[in-house]
């Protein structure tokens, strides 16, 4: 029987730019390249990292899965189960909260009829608020991968953003264009 490790596989592409990221780092500290390389590991797994791409990220650096388990579960920024084509990552801070972040949390919750951490029934959307997204002067605001959606202010605003988002293709991120 296989390891499961060996069924996890890379793109081409992703594999080339694993290697290049690699390559900045000198040998035996390969580790420095984990944050990236769990980037392209996310975006060639359908937006998330299970444990068995995080082993593969941690053969291809030739660290511990623990090591990887530690980052991936650190960060927000990495999904640990399976997401709707756009996470709706709205931003839940101070600044956002009193220009009504609560507020279009709640209209997602209604309108997508989801709680936090949850997808939608048609897996288009998953709702997670995060921390401060440095936009604190256009809030209530959201990200979608890495594109900020500011001022997102009033129920007809949030309509068009949604109508918008699903007829939109996602994108792949930026590092594999």
């Amino acid at each position: 029987m296989a390891e499961t490790i060996n069924e996890v596989k890379f793109s081409d592409e992703a594999m080339a730019e694993i290697q290049r990221y690699i390559s900045h780092y000198p040998e035996g500290r390969q580790k420095s390249a984990i944050l990236p390389i769990l980037h392209i590991a996310q975006a060639e797994s359908g937006g998330w990292v299970s444990p068995e791409v995080m082993d593969k990220v941690a053969q291809i650096l030739n660290i511990q899965p623990i090591e990887v388990y530690e980052v991936a579960t650190f960060y927000t920024m990495f999904n640990l189960k399976p997401v709707g084509k756009h996470v709706l990552e709205v931003c839940r801070t101070g600044p956002c909260c009193l220009r009504g972040a609560d507020q279009v949390i709640d209209m997602i919750k209604q309108k997508l009829n989801i709680e936090e951490g949850e997808t939608s029934a048609d897996g288009m959307f998953t709702l997670k608020p995060v921390e401060c997204l440095a936009s604190c002067g256009s809030g209530p605001m959201l990200q979608v991968r890495e594109k900020f959606y500011e001022n997102i202010d009033s129920e007809e605003k949030l309509d068009e953003f949604l109508e918008t988002m699903r007829h939109s293709e996602a994108e792949k991120p930026h590092h594999l264009k």
